[in-house]
């Protein structure tokens, strides 16, 4: 038995679908489980993962069609029993690139405004829930085979080693911040579609920080971010002007999931970096609400604290569904949506935790 866990969307999408995996391998213990991933930090969150067999990376975005069809065909060439896109991949894309793997079973959730293409392209399909989150309902793709989770619980599964560990430990020692108090920071958001815009705005970031300097004397903050991200952290930490905050130098997911593990405190919109954090039990969590909230993608099994988003006013899903569209909105009201939550209400969340 074969399987393939396609998992493109995103590499918080990726430790979304790893209860899965360690599901099938329990319930096909002689089985080869191999995933196909977009991203280099999706890649790296399942490096190690005892379950997988083989991971494929490939941007299908950026590498020529050509170099890209022929990377399919050789997938297609394994002779796959069984593909699973994973949830949230609600792009018709990625479940072109289930059919031309061609497996013979090809299993997906029905999301919003499903067609009868996606209904040729995927063959085993189950209703997408917006009351359960995203592991929920990849968990469910197992009933398509006949399985059932067997684990009395589920949580993000990402598996460092010991020289990880030990960087992180180094790194703190080298940095003289072993024994302070950690903030973590990721001021990003995803890179597609117009997913960058629900950023919360830079100057209330530098606000937040310097709040944080006159009332904290113990605490560092800890920048954590990507290519993605180089920009914007260089702005907000030519704005602070240095003294406690400061960029961490990793070099791969993996590095920063180490380092993570070591806050006290971990502020972000929702993103990748607040499931890795949530992966790493962070004790306190700080999560802006951005149009894109939604119970799918929270914190899973971690508790958490929600600034909420006046503009959104609990109309997330009118702003924003699995149906492969980007957030509603022009750019400016997105925009206007992030910079109408307040520094203090940020502020008051993170003084609460620390």
């Amino acid at each position: 038995m074969k399987f393939l866990v396609i998992s493109l969307a995103g590499i918080g999408d990726t430790l979304f679908a790893t209860p899965l995996i360690h599901e099938l391998r329990l319930n096909f213990p002689d089985a080869r489980i191999d995933a196909l991933v977009m991203w280099a930090g999706a890649r790296d969150a399942l490096e190690g993962n005892p379950y997988v067999n083989t991971v494929y990376q490939k941007n299908l975005i950026k590498t020529p069609k050509g170099e890209v069809l022929q990377f399919l065909r050789q997938l297609r060439q394994q002779g796959y029993d069984v593909s699973i896109n994973t949830h949230p991949q609600s792009r018709t894309e990625y479940r072109l690139v289930a059919r031309f793997i061609n497996a013979a079973a090809r299993i997906s959730h029905e999301y919003d405004r499903v067609s009868l293409l996606d209904r040729w392209l995927v063959n085993r399909t189950i209703r997408q829930d917006y009351q359960r989150h995203c592991i929920e309902n990849n968990l469910a793709c197992l009933g398509c085979l006949g399985a059932k989770p067997l684990l009395p619980c589920h949580d993000y599964e990402i598996y460092l080693s010991s020289a990880e560990t030990a960087w992180a430990e180094n790194y703190l020692q080298t940095e003289r911040l072993a024994g302070r108090r950690l903030l973590g920071l990721h001021i990003g958001s995803g890179g597609t579609k117009n997913l960058p815009l629900r950023r919360w705005p830079i100057e209330s970031y530098v606000e937040v920080i310097r709040r944080l300097e006159r009332s904290r004397s113990d605490l560092e903050v800890l920048v954590f971010g990507g290519p993605d991200e180089e920009q914007a952290n260089a702005r907000l930490l030519a704005a602070v002007g240095g003294g406690r905050l400061r960029q961490a130098a990793t070099r791969n997911l993996r590095q920063a999931a180490a380092l993570i593990r070591h806050c006290h405190v971990f502020l972000s919109v929702d993103t990748a970096l607040m499931h890795l954090a949530a992966a790493m039990k962070v004790p306190g969590q700080v999560v802006i609400e951005t149009p894109t909230w939604n119970k799918p993608i929270e914190p899973y099994h971690q508790a958490f604290t929600l600034v909420k988003n006046p503009a959104v006013a609990g109309r997330n899903l009118e702003f924003y569904r699995y149906d492969g569209r980007g957030i509603r909105g022009t750019p400016q009201q997105i925009l206007d949506c992030m910079a109408s939550v307040t520094v203090e209400e940020v502020h008051r969340a993170i003084e609460a935790l620390l």
